[in-house]
Formats: structure tokens, C-alpha cells, sequence
């Protein structure tokens, strides 16, 4: 039952990173944010929606310290939009 109601989180995750950020429906927030990060100099742009990915990355960031860097899957994220 625990790995069922992991998968259905993962899932939410995944779902909200394509709905939110353009991502690919195979990546979770904490890998796109990581990514933009990356190739933002540490920082995520406006564009990426009235700051809530800085709020999620923040929040993230405080349970986790470099939550998102290192969640960035290299090998996911080919079919984003963005």
C-alpha cells in the first residue's frame, strides 16, 4: 500500500511539473526546477510563472538543502516545452 500511494505522489509531481513549468510528463518539479536553475545561473526566471517554482523551489531548499540540483535527471526532460 505504502509503494502505491509513492507511485500516485510521484505521479501528482510529474503531472504539476508538465501543468506548471512546460516539463517533460516524465520529469518531477524538483528535476525541471534544477535544470532551470542550471542554465540560469542558480536563479529561476519570472517567466517560469509569478514566482511559485521560487516558492517551491524554496520550500525544497529549506527541507532539503540543494533539493532541486540534486534531483536533476539528465536523462528525462527531452519532451518539455520549454
Amino acid at each position: 500500500m505504502a509503494k502505491y500511494l509513492v507511485n500516485i505522489l510521484i505521479s501528482i509531481d510529474q503531472f504539476a511539473a508538465v501543468v506548471f513549468l512546460g516539463g517533460d510528463p516524465d520529469e518531477t518539479i524538483s528535476s525541471r526546477l534544477g535544470k532551470v536553475k542550471r542554465a540560469n545561473r542558480g536563479h529561476i526566471p519570472w517567466k517560469y510563472g509569478l514566482g511559485v517554482p521560487r516558492l517551491v523551489d524554496n520550500f525544497l531548499n529549506w527541507v532539503d538543502p540543494g533539493h532541486s540540483t540534486d534531483a536533476i535527471e539528465d536523462d528525462e526532460g527531452k519532451d518539455g516545452l520549454r
